[in-house]
């Protein structure tokens, strides 16, 4: 359901952190009326998207100058690793940012919440405790802060997916009945 490229994932980055490949490089939305995929220019904006899908499906139209008319702007194949997130995802709280993460071994993703100083929360917990030290931020919903993560679609993954460095496109799956490339195990 997610992916971005153009909203850039992390900026600080400690030594030991990832791989500028394995993070979401494209976020994409199916349009619920022709299910061509279409680019989302902001990883906001998709997030936008995602936490509205199921009472205000994303359509072509929904796009500046763009109709189910036109070709679609990425074909779901194995030119890069796609994962589908869940719609109804909450957006991430105003200033923070949500990063996912692909595994080396494309067997998932994981999630981590960047606060605006930078500093990287890997749990609920860690949240909770960082809005309770950090009053500023005591409006920030905990419920807007989950850790649930897009589904790595195996089809897309290279054979040898320890060998790879893949360029993961986050998609949402704004239409299940309308795409289907693997049942989700689960």
């Amino acid at each position: 359901m997610e992916e971005e490229e153009l909203g850039n994932a992390v900026t600080p980055r400690a030594k030991k952190d990832v791989a500028p490949g394995r993070v979401v490089d494209t976020y994409a939305a199916q349009c619920d009326t022709c299910h061509k995929w279409r680019v989302i220019d902001s990883q906001e904006e998709y997030e936008d998207i995602r936490s509205r899908v199921l009472e205000d499906p994303f359509t072509c139209d929904k796009k500046k100058q763009v109709s189910c008319e036109d070709p679609a702007d990425l074909d779901y194949d194995s030119s890069r690793t796609w994962v589908i997130d869940k719609p109804g995802i909450p957006k991430t709280p105003k200033g923070f940012k949500r990063s996912l993460v692909l595994r080396k071994d494309y067997s998932k993703m994981d999630t981590y919440y960047i606060t605006p100083a930078g500093k990287k929360l890997r749990s609920r917990n860690e949240v909770a405790s960082f809005i309770e030290t950090n009053p500023e931020f005591k409006d920030a919903p905990l419920r807007d802060f989950t850790f649930t993560v897009p589904k790595v679609m195996e089809d897309t993954c290279p054979p040898d997916a320890k060998l790879a460095s893949p360029a993961v496109t986050t998609t949402d799956d704004v239409s299940e009945k309308s795409f289907k490339p693997n049942p989700f195990k689960g």
